[in-house]
């Protein structure tokens, strides 16, 4: 037997900590129901204590800079919890006070507060989550509002999490197949700087007599370090403002397109991002309708989850002709971005009366193909890194090495 700690919801919506033994967790979780206790957490442990949150000026200074907004992390989080309570049979606005007691970040209580008061009004969950759509997104609306449409809220809240939870894998297996090429990259610039920083003005002194002589190559990384060693603090200062202003370009929407065109022209990684972008559409739009959400709304909705504007505007043109009683394969068809696999399944889907489990099989190819060709990108792109940035630190090297030589052979 184990001792577990537990959070849970009693029947009056009241918040309850203790310990409870168990051969494991879920059967701890099994007697916190026969108990008529609704889990909102089991631990292997101790839960952190309510004192232990922070409190006082720290907090309030973190909420009033911006700095303890509520993340996506939360929401999914939030979400989940709300989930259990529901399919456990507590009233909406009771485990909204019980989610509001449990979590001591000002901002997320603050943001449950602002939920519960307008369902205390009267209005429906959607309604209430709608007025923070910058957080929870037109997608999260129309999920809520399908689930009480159909009064199944903690099924489809579930089926939410789902795919919160599938998207955020996706989304973190791009992110960290991205950090090792950037310390590699990273290591390997500050490498070249500090060798014609600190490295090459050690052979100034060997060299002064003798530049007008010295290998093309090694008049140039001497020069390069003199640019350096003289004009440092410009040149970082002109890199900071170029690099501000290049920013605020591409986030126009004349820069976005420029730049989302040389990526789609990468051979490998453009591929991999464009399977990315398909692989959120057909997951929201799957999701979207296995809740009973019209389709003209669901691509409407799927579309804007895409972050390519060229194929975002391409599938935007699907909702006319699927409104004007079109197929929705020969309309995705005609956008020229979808291989016949892809096709043929929605096909299928149409013929079939199961477009909804035919779309998600189709994201749940595409996630498959993107993480294989994530891996391969990789095989490809850190031999290339290595051999690339390792040529330069050669170069500099070797120029510095020529000047030696030179130098002797003058001597002799």
């Amino acid at each position: 037997m184990a001792e577990f700690a537990y959070k849970a919801a009693s029947s009056t919506g009241e918040l309850v900590e203790g310990r409870i033994d168990a051969r494991s967790r879920d059967e701890a979780i099994r007697r916190l129901f026969d108990q008529g206790l609704t889990p909102v957490g089991v631990f292997d442990g101790t839960p952190v204590p309510a004192a232990a949150a922070p409190a006082g000026p720290a907090v309030q200074r973190r909420w009033r800079f911006g700095a303890d907004r509520p993340t996506r992390a939360d929401v999914l989080a939030l979400t989940s919890q709300l989930a259990v309570m529901l399919r456990a049979g507590l009233p909406l606005d009771s485990a909204l006070r019980v989610l509001q007691r449990m979590d001591h970040r000002p901002s997320v209580a603050g943001l449950i507060g602002e939920i519960l008061d307008a369902v205390k009004g009267g209005a429906p969950l959607s309604r209430a989550l709608a007025k923070r759509g910058d957080l929870f997104g037109a997608f999260y609306v129309n999920m809520v509002r399908s689930g009480e449409a159909s009064g199944q809220l903690g099924a489809v809240l579930t089926r939410l999490v789902e795919h919160l939870e599938r998207m955020r894998a996706l989304r973190e297996s791009v992110v960290s197949a991205l950090i090792y090429p950037g310390i590699l990259v990273t290591v390997a610039v500050l490498s070249v700087l500090a060798i014609l920083v600190f490295i090459v003005p050690q052979f100034e002194q060997l060299f002064r007599d003798a530049r007008a002589v010295l290998p093309l190559s090694t008049r140039l990384i001497l020069g390069v370090g003199d640019l350096i060693k003289d004009y440092g603090i410009f040149l970082v200062g002109g890199a900071l403002l170029a690099g501000v202003g290049l920013a605020r370009w591409l986030n126009s929407a004349a820069g976005q397109l420029w730049w989302q065109a040389q990526l789609a022209r990468l051979p490998v990684l453009g591929r991999v991002r464009h399977e990315y972008n398909l692989a959120r559409f057909t997951r929201t739009l799957g999701t979207l309708l296995a809740n009973g959400v019209p389709i003209l709304t669901s691509l409407g909705i799927a579309g804007e989850t895409l972050e390519d504007a060229r194929l975002r505007q391409s599938i935007h043109g699907v909702t006319p002709k699927v409104k004007s009683g079109g197929r929705l394969a020969e309309a995705l068809q005609a956008t020229g971005s979808f291989e016949p696999l892809a096709i043929n399944l929605v096909r299928v889907g149409e013929e079939t009366g199961t477009l909804d489990k035919m779309v998600l099989e189709l994201a749940s190819i595409l996630d498959r193909k993107v993480e294989t060709g994530i891996r391969r990108g990789l095989t490809l792109l850190e031999p290339a890194l290595i051999l690339g940035l390792g040529l330069v630190i050669a170069v500099v090297i070797v120029s510095i090495l020529l000047g030696i030589l030179t130098v002797n052979e003058l001597a002799l």
